[in-house]
């Protein structure tokens, strides 16, 4: 079984990372990841940078600019985790952006991804009905999951149908701006939290976007499965590199 359904199992909320691969050093990819999975974290979202990220806000975006002028692309990212489940064994989801694995070819991408253990791709910009009927028998054919983003402005038929072509979980969006901290979730996103958990989707949900600390954590979670950290994480790195990893996760979880 895909190890994103297998997680989703257990009877925790999950926390999931988010970083830039090749954020803050262009070789530190590796150790990042080891480091996050000793110290509890459920699943990784590893940040492929693109030059052109339209729904990330102003700290990922400064994150992958760092991470492109480090050097990495997508080929080094590849070569970097080749070996990566000798050591992790944890969930592994590449996100990024479209272009540049159409530029590097969708099927060799997808079993790239599979040669070295990666479970799922999120794609913020790859339209759900495009990739249904152009590239869902690709992404099962080498095992990968699509993780589709629904925002409070999704209607409810666009939501039932993305649940329709998922089989993972769908990242929800606590709010229609892009990603970045904030200090707490207010009633108009609680009641959107709480519509989509009406709905009884086949999927778990995962919100993402504004989770910074344990209390919005908490409310993320009231109604989902588990919540994404990026920004606050990134800016755990730029302040503390790879140091102090537990005392974040902590300052989350407890």
């Amino acid at each position: 079984m895909n190890r994103i359904k297998t997680k989703l199992q257990e009877n925790k909320k999950i926390l999931s990372i988010y970083f830039s691969a090749g954020y803050p050093t262009l070789d530190g990819t590796i150790s990042l990841i080891q480091d996050l999975e000793k110290n509890g974290v459920d699943l990784i979202e590893i940040g492929l940078p693109f030059s052109d990220p339209l729904a990330d806000g102003p700290t990922i975006q400064a994150s992958s600019t760092k991470a492109l002028e480090n050097g990495m692309t997508t080929e080094i990212l590849f070569q970097q985790l080749h070996d990566i489940r000798k050591s992790v064994q944890i969930p592994l989801i590449i996100m990024g952006y479209f272009n540049p694995m159409l530029q590097y070819g969708v099927e060799k991408f997808c079993q790239k991804c599979q040669d070295i253990g990666i479970d799922g791709l999120i794609i913020p910009d790859l339209p759900v009905d495009v990739y249904a009927e152009n590239y869902k028998a690709i992404f099962e054919k080498y095992g990968l999951l699509n993780i589709f983003l629904i925002t409070p402005q999704t209607s409810d038929e666009r939501i039932r149908f993305i649940d329709s072509v998922s089989d993972g979980f769908i990242y929800m969006v606590s709010s229609a701006s892009v990603t970045g901290s904030q200090s707490g979730f207010g009633s108009t996103q609680e009641n959107y939290f709480k519509r989509i958990a009406d709905l009884n989707l086949k999927n778990p949900q995962i919100v993402g976007f504004g989770i910074s600390n344990q209390e919005t954590f908490q409310q993320a979670t009231q109604f989902a499965k588990g919540a994404i950290i990026g920004s606050a994480f990134i800016q755990h790195l730029t302040q503390s590199g790879n140091e102090k990893i537990a005392d974040f996760v902590r300052s989350i979880r407890n």
